[in-house]
């Protein structure tokens, strides 16, 4: 681990301070709304821009990267997600912050192919795996540090935002001076989702579920917090905890799942995420939020790995790449509806409709993965699971799938996704 942290430190870095700006803004943007006077559906709508966004950015990103290069086009969307940030910092109105939000969705994915194949393009087989162990603890601290520097005072409101726009613009900063050449990039194949729900059913159910859930969950909880008395520090604090939480727990649940029948993990994960939110249903005391929404985390921020886990098992190796693309997919599909449902549950049945809805979702995971495991015995070959993380972020997941056909054939030149 040490000699990949040395070797790719710089590309590391960069990632960090996008992940930390990325976590940042999401969270300030939800308080900072509420503080406005901005309706949980305006919030709710405003914040879906992003997952609509990256929609369309994981699409049409990886084509740019293809067209003009990974400098050119690292460049050009770092200078306009910095942009962004500002706008939100000058605006105060819901439907330039949606705008901008929209524009950050869209050019996030770009940022993440580039780094990932860059990534990818400098490790050698003997270190592929500790640059992804790197790099997923990145994908999953960063936007805890974000999201915990929201409890920072900030007397004129201006700081947050413009850190924001400092951490993405130094970001480039570390790619542009990486001693390497720009790797080759080829736009990735696709499968389509009908073809991959063949394959797999519970890895298309459960992604697009569990991502409704993550999203509503991420976005909404500082807002329901605001709502229960917290300040803004204590909102962030809840979420830092729960992403820690989340966080975590990647790691033993994934080893769990490489030795059974991965399916049993998904389905104890789901009754995690139902009892637990029951519980919040049931006592909405304050610490009992902070209990329960780290509970939740548990249940649902794993399940994502588990699942793509799950899906990779049942593909043979030239269907890894073209469904990692697919599965990217339904992530942002889930991560629009969730974040639309999450704020405007709120105020549903006695200000418990939160709760309910991740009780809901947490059940019909496990539901649908309980019925495939009565009809369908486990596969008798399965990879490891490759933890990614899926908070507030739109994720190509490159490395993992390259990780993966690595593993398969350690002699496979470098491959493009």
């Amino acid at each position: 681990m040490i000699r990949a942290l040395n070797e790719n430190w710089a590309l590391f870095l960069g990632m960090l301070m996008l992940m930390v700006a990325n976590g940042l803004l999401a969270t300030l943007l939800t308080i900072r709304g509420a503080s406005l006077g901005f309706s949980d559906f305006t919030i709710s709508v405003m914040q879906a821009s992003y997952p609509l966004g990256a929609l369309a950015g994981t699409a049409l990103a990886p084509r740019l990267v293809e067209n003009v290069g990974h400098i050119r086009a690292f460049s050009a969307l770092a200078s306009l997600v910095s942009i962004a940030a500002i706008v939100h910092l000058l605006t105060s109105d819901a439907i330039s912050w949606s705008i901008m939000r929209l524009l950050g969705g869209f050019c996030y994915p770009g940022l993440y192919v580039i780094t990932e194949s860059w990534l990818n393009a400098k490790s050698e087989n003997n270190t592929r795996a500790q640059v992804l162990s790197l790099y997923f603890i990145i994908q999953l601290a960063g936007p805890a540090l974000g999201t915990a520097l929201v409890g920072f005072p900030d007397p004129t409101g201006n700081l947050l935002f413009g850190l924001v726009s400092i951490l993405i613009s130094l970001s480039i900063v570390p790619l542009l001076l990486s001693g390497n050449k720009a790797p080759d990039y080829v736009a990735p194949e696709r499968m389509s989702v009908s073809g991959l729900y063949k394959i797999s059913p519970v890895a298309v159910l459960g992604i697009t579920i569990v991502s409704i859930g993550v999203s509503a969950s991420y976005i909404t909880l500082p807002l329901y917090a605001l709502q229960q008395g917290f300040t803004a520090a204590q909102a962030s604090g809840a979420l830092v905890a729960a992403l820690i939480a989340g966080a975590l727990v990647q790691y033993p649940i994934g080893w769990i799942s490489d030795h059974t029948d991965r399916r049993y993990v998904i389905i104890g994960l789901g009754v995690i995420t139902t009892l637990a939110s029951l519980w919040m249903a049931l006592d909405t005391s304050a610490a009992h939020i902070v209990y329960g929404f780290v509970l939740v985390a548990i249940g649902l921020y794993p399940a994502y790995s588990i699942l793509t886990a799950h899906a990779n098992d049942q593909l043979k190796l030239a269907q890894i790449v073209p469904a990692s693309g697919t599965m990217v997919l339904l992530l942002n599909i889930g991560l629009l509806i969730g974040t639309l449902l999450g704020p405007n549950s709120i105020s549903l049945f006695g200000g418990r409709g939160l709760q309910f809805l991740l009780a809901g979702l947490g059940a019909i995971v496990a539901l649908v993965a309980l019925i495939r495991r009565v009809q369908v015995a486990a596969p008798t070959e399965t990879g490891d699971v490759q933890v990614v993380g899926v908070i507030g972020t739109a994720q190509p997941g490159v490395l993992q799938a390259e990780a993966l056909i690595q593993e398969e054939d350690p002699d496979a030149g470098q491959l493009n996704r």
